[in-house]
Order: structure tokens, then C-alpha cells, then sequence
């Protein structure tokens, strides 16, 4: 027999595309399927949307009085969750027909430490028209030389390249993470690190999901945090980056990271945080490269106030 699939379903004032995200759920042409609906007290009409589309279905819901998070919410659904595999679907992304059926296609190629699938994906605009191509945009901005497999925690650390809700999960790597962590405020970053440190990626150059990019989308924001706290989330998981590197090789891509974040927190005049990645940068063994003797000049000149 296939292996079931557990896919939690999560919406947030997402009322004018539940509907067509779940109808593309329904229309897999994988099966089993076991579907968990999470409805995070949308303050729209949500819920009357999703039990509209439903109807008729075996499908289990939870409707939150109060809103929890994203994170909470997706481990309440992974723990009513009986999967082999695990899909994380925000109600306002769509799927093509045969999303699933490839994902647990290239599980079934792979080796026993394969932990994540994950594929190509267009980003559409709120009425559905075609915005760019997630792995095109990479490697045109050559942001990327090409979608890595297999190994891939140092290309993690170094540069963001995986579409999120692309992404095919084998339970056992929930179970060893324990979910997402509660603590942060958005999830991503920090699964593809801990993850990646353990498990094989394989990649599936297909479109095979379509991410909806809206200003308030959960998708690309994830409930619209502050940037303080998505710039604290982001150092907490580069402290547990460091304490997972093992390699010259390791150390060198958590560099650039590093690097990256601390002129991002100059930029944005977060000078605690700064100072905070300066110091494991030190500890990591970082050297200052010639763009960050120019970050640290702009950091004397933020102390003082000076306006620039």
C-alpha cells in the first residue's frame, strides 16, 4: 500500500482563496491522503468558507477562538497527524494535480536519509496570474549556480533558495526536532538548518506549487511580524547553526551568513544585535571582509546618532 500523507492545512484571514487552495488538495491525484484543516481565529469569513468547501469530506478541523501563531498551530495539527510524509499547505498556495504524486515519487528513489522533497514553484499575484518562477529568479539574479541536493545544510546557511511550501517532510524528522520551534517567530530558516544537519534534500525541478505573494500573505510573511522579532529569530538560529557546524566548510558558508545578517541589522540600526553577531562572528572565527569594515564604520557612526 502507498504511504499515507498528513497534509496540515492552516489559514489566517485567508477567506477569498481557502476554497481554491483546498479544492487543488482535493484534486491530488495521490492518495491516501489524510487532511487536517487549522483555522488560526481568522477575523474574516474564513471558516464559513472552508466548512463550504468541506462539506461531504473526511476531513479533521480546528477552529482556534483566539489566534496562537503559526508555529503552535502547525505542531497541534502534527501531533493529530498519523502521516508517513508531512506537508505544511497555507490555505492561500495552490498545488498542481501531481504535487504529491512526484514528492513521494523522489522519497521513493531516494536513500533511507532522504528526509526532504522539495521542488520548483511559480509565485501568483492575489487573482491568481503568473508573478515569476521561484528557481528561474535564482539563477537569473545569480543568486544561486544551481539548485543544490543531498547535502545541502552549508548552501542553507549561505542564501535562502528553497520554496517553502514546496515541501515534502518524512515524519521522522518532525519527530526528531520535536515541530517547529515555538519560541521564533517564523519557522523556516531555523527547519532547513536543523534539519539539513541530519537528513538528505532532493530536489524535483518540476512547478509543482503555486505561492500566492500578498502583502498580509501567511506564505511570505507569517503573520506579518515586526522585523525585530524576525531579526531575533534569525540570530537565535544562527547561534544554533554554530553549534552544528563541522566542517572549513560549514564555518565558511555560516561567514557569509553572518556577515549578511549583521550588515542587515547596521542597515536597519538593531545595534544590540549587531554587536550580538559580532561576537559570533569572533567566536565562530569569522574575518571581517572589506564590505564589513565599511558595516563597523556605519556602526560608530549609528552609536553617535549622526544621521546619514
Amino acid at each position: 500500500m502507498k504511504p499515507l500523507v498528513s497534509v496540515i492545512c492552516i489559514a489566517y484571514n485567508h477567506a477569498p482563496y481557502v476554497q481554491e487552495a483546498l479544492h487543488s488538495l482535493f484534486e491530488q491525484t495521490y492518495a491516501p491522503l489524510e487532511i487536517i484543516v487549522l483555522d488560526d481565529a481568522s477575523k474574516d469569513n474564513s471558516v464559513e468558507n472552508i466548512e463550504r468547501a468541506i462539506e461531504g469530506r473526511s476531513v479533521k478541523t480546528v477552529f482556534h477562538a483566539s489566534n496562537r501563531g503559526y508555529t503552535k498551530t502547525f505542531n497541534q495539527g502534527l501531533a493529530m497527524s498519523t502521516g508517513q510524509y508531512i506537508i505544511d499547505f497555507a490555505l492561500d498556495d495552490r498545488m498542481k494535480p501531481d504535487f504529491i504524486e512526484e514528492s513521494i515519487k523522489a522519497f521513493e528513489q531516494g536513500e533511507s536519509d532522504l528526509g526532504v522533497v522539495f521542488s520548483n514553484g511559480n509565485y501568483i499575484d492575489a487573482q491568481g496570474n503568473f508573478i515569476a518562477n521561484h528557481a528561474e529568479e535564482l539563477l537569473r539574479k545569480h543568486l544561486m549556480p544551481y539548485i543544490p541536493s543531498g547535502e545541502v545544510f552549508h548552501w542553507i546557511l549561505r542564501r535562502y533558495f528553497i520554496c517553502t511550501p514546496t515541501m515534502v517532510v518524512k515524519r521522522e524528522v518532525f519527530d526528531r526536532l520535536g515541530g517547529y520551534d515555538e519560541t521564533l517567530a517564523y519557522e523556516d530558516f531555523d527547519f532547513w538548518v536543523r534539519s539539513s544537519r541530519f537528513w538528505q534534500y532532493r530536489y524535483v525541478d518540476k512547478v509543482l506549487i503555486e505561492k500566492r505573494k500578498l502583502a498580509n500573505s501567511m506564505s511570505s510573511q507569517r503573520y506579518a511580524h515586526h522585523l525585530n522579532e524576525q531579526m531575533n529569530s534569525v540570530f537565535k538560529v544562527c547561534e544554533k547553526a554554530f553549534q552544528l557546524c563541522k566542517s572549513k566548510e560549514d564555518f565558511g558558508a555560516l561567514a557569509v551568513r553572518l556577515n549578511y545578517e549583521y550588515r542587515q541589522c547596521l542597515r536597519s540600526g538593531h545595534l544590540v544585535l549587531a554587536s550580538q553577531y559580532r561576537q559570533l562572528m569572533r567566536e565562530a572565527g569569522v574575518q571581517f571582509n572589506p564590505v564589513s569594515y565599511l558595516a563597523r564604520w556605519v556602526n560608530r557612526v549609528n552609536r553617535k546618532k549622526i544621521r546619514i
